[in-house]
């Protein structure tokens, strides 16, 4: 059950997250690759029609799956069919080259997985892929798209995150570096030395990056690194909790017309609100989820934002997730709220204001707290 309260009020612009399908072209070593077809079909099996019922102008809408561009023709109909304020697309990069020019035009986002260089990313995803995706973001960038290319990591514990975030954002391909440590989706034993790892090599990597992202601001430029960015953004003006906005202005529809809160909740009843044609507009604006503890407690609230609906709810891990998570996620905000006044100074050596340095303008699904 996904408890919450209604609120009265004016109407929300909503992101609608369509999965295409629920086949991928991938088998990662974090991911069970192609979701169960009984689970997740991975042909539609809706009329589009009824999702008409639902979008209004002024919504966006982002295709997930599976692979999204394994089903080029359902994104093509979609783009045909609505005029959404932004598109948005979370791909494994491996299909990119068949984005035809006019949906590729109406993109505002597209979320590459890649994890760092060619060694890690190969080792997780693998062998090739790392070229490959390199060679399919070119691809788009020499057909003119200008958009935000987001370069979106999986962590593990062969992650360096100074090393692997620099190197992609020095590769000059990506706009934007995001991240997910993938801790709770994984079986525990994934991880042989996690609070080791969490205190000898995330954290001090957090600090490093972080003082190199305000050297290049005093230099003039803004590395798009997101975290630092969407953590910014949430001190300035809070935003939606979770910050993905799950459940309260964002919801995935799977392949089926299912409609859930989160889009990696295809299973649990909790997530699910009701299925295309069943469901009103009105019973999607104005939710907002009940907050559990020990987040309803904590002072990190307002910018954390529970970091994660379905962490939050699921605990895969029990206590030490919980705790694992919060400790990354209390270091990262520690390290932009503690320093906002260095922020603002190296900002201003620049000619910024503290807006210039937030991201995203939009819900592009970047998650920001990782």
């Amino acid at each position: 059950m996904f408890w919450v309260f209604r609120l009265e009020g004016a109407a929300v612009k909503l992101l609608f997250i369509l999965y295409t399908t629920g086949r991928c072209n991938l088998r990662c070593r974090y991911c069970g690759g192609s979701f169960d077809p009984k689970i997740v079909p991975w042909k539609i099996r809706y009329d589009l029609r009824l999702l008409e019922e639902v979008f209004r102008e002024g919504d966006s809408i982002a295709f997930y799956g599976g692979e999204p561009l394994l089903n080029i023709p359902f994104i093509e109909e979609v783009v045909e069919r609505f005029d959404a304020e932004h598109y948005v697309i979370q791909t494994n990069g491996l299909l990119l080259d068949r984005l035809p020019g006019k949906v590729l035009e109406r993109m505002d986002t597209i979320l590459v997985s890649i994890d760092g260089g060619r060694e890690l990313t190969d080792k997780n995803r693998g062998k090739g892929v790392y070229d490959r995706v390199l060679r399919e973001v070119r691809e788009i960038r020499s057909r003119g798209f200008d958009g935000d290319v987001v370069a979106r990591m999986t962590v593990t514990e062969d992650s360096d995150i100074f090393r692997d975030v620099r190197h992609l954002l020095d590769l000059g391909l990506f706009d934007h570096v995001h991240w997910q440590l993938s801790m709770i989706w994984v079986e525990r034993d994934c991880w042989s030395d996690l609070w080791g790892w969490i205190d000898r090599s995330y954290k001090p990597g957090l600090d490093k990056l972080f003082e190199e992202w305000l050297m290049e601001i005093e230099r003039g430029m803004i590395p798009g690194i997101a975290p630092f960015q969407g953590v910014l953004k949430r001190i300035l003006h809070e935003g939606p909790h979770p910050p993905c906005g799950a459940g309260i202005d964002s919801f995935a529809v799977l392949t089926d017309g299912r409609v859930v809160a989160c889009p990696i909740a295809v299973r649990e009843k909790w997530a699910e609100i009701g299925r295309l044609g069943e469901i009103s507009r009105s019973d999607l604006e104005g939710r907002k989820p009940v907050i559990m503890e020990p987040c309803k407690s904590c002072k990190y609230l307002k910018i954390c934002g529970t970091r994660c609906l379905y962490a939050h709810i699921e605990r895969l891990w029990g206590e030490e997730g919980m705790r694992a998570t919060c400790e990354c996620t209390r270091h990262l905000i520690d390290l932009v709220q503690g320093n906002l006044d260095r922020i603002k100074e190296a900002a201003a050596k620049s000619g910024y204001d503290l807006e210039d340095l937030t991201y995203p303008d939009f819900n592009n699904t970047v998650e920001i707290i990782p």
